[in-house]
């Protein structure tokens, strides 16, 4: 989280935090375990670990741990935060790779989900925004409904509505904005006619 915590403003707080689900290391996991257990019996197999063969045969261990701690680190590096201002999506380990996407922006979230990932709690979230990059697709993320919830929760929060009032554009349509939010159920019909007002009074 150190570096997550340097791409915060000052007064910017996370939210939540979410990784892919471990299923996604669930072959690498497997393959590294088959590949040690052969070693392992191939340096048995000589009769006796003093043999420098069985010696170097475990010392061949190192690979596939390697790969293993490797690809564990990879998965950790890679995160998606909510913060009460946007989303920010980190990926590399060594070279890192930032995106940004502002709450505002988000004009809807599809979330999909498998009977293996209902069981398992993961799943495939889609945000569609009005960024250039138009959809972000966020894939094997763990526990998706937590990840949807938080979203609309900040999406809809006081602070997130806030931020309408200084957006450039057409009053109406940030009316309509404000309307498709309280059909959601974001925010409450007080809410809704307050913030309607004071776009109305801009005019």
């Amino acid at each position: 989280m150190l570096y997550a915590q340097k791409l915060l403003l000052p007064d910017e707080h996370t939210v939540l935090v979410v990784r892919d689900h471990w299923i996604g290391l669930l072959l690498t996991v497997l393959v590294d375990a088959a590949v040690s257990i052969v070693i392992v019996g191939l340096a048995a197999a000589g009769g006796s670990f003093a043999s420098p063969w069985a010696w170097l045969g475990l010392l061949l261990l190192v690979v596939p741990l390697a790969h293993l701690a490797f690809r564990i680190w990879v998965w950790w590096n890679k995160q998606c935060l909510i913060t009460d201002r946007r989303i920010i999506q980190i990926t590399g380990t060594f070279n890192k790779h930032v995106s940004d996407t502002l709450l505002e922006k988000i004009n809807d979230i599809v979330m999909e989900q498998s009977a293996l990932g209902r069981m398992l709690n993961f799943g495939d979230v889609e945000i569609i925004s009005g960024s250039e990059s138009g959809i972000d697709v966020l894939r094997r993320i763990a526990d998706p409904i937590a990840f949807k919830k938080a979203l609309l929760e900040q999406k809809g929060s006081p602070g997130s509505l806030d931020t309408l009032d200084g957006q450039a554009g057409d009053v109406p349509d940030l009316i309509a904005e404000l309307d498709e939010l309280r059909q959601k159920g974001l925010i409450t019909d007080a809410e809704f006619g307050e913030k309607k007002q004071q776009l109305l009074d801009r005019i």
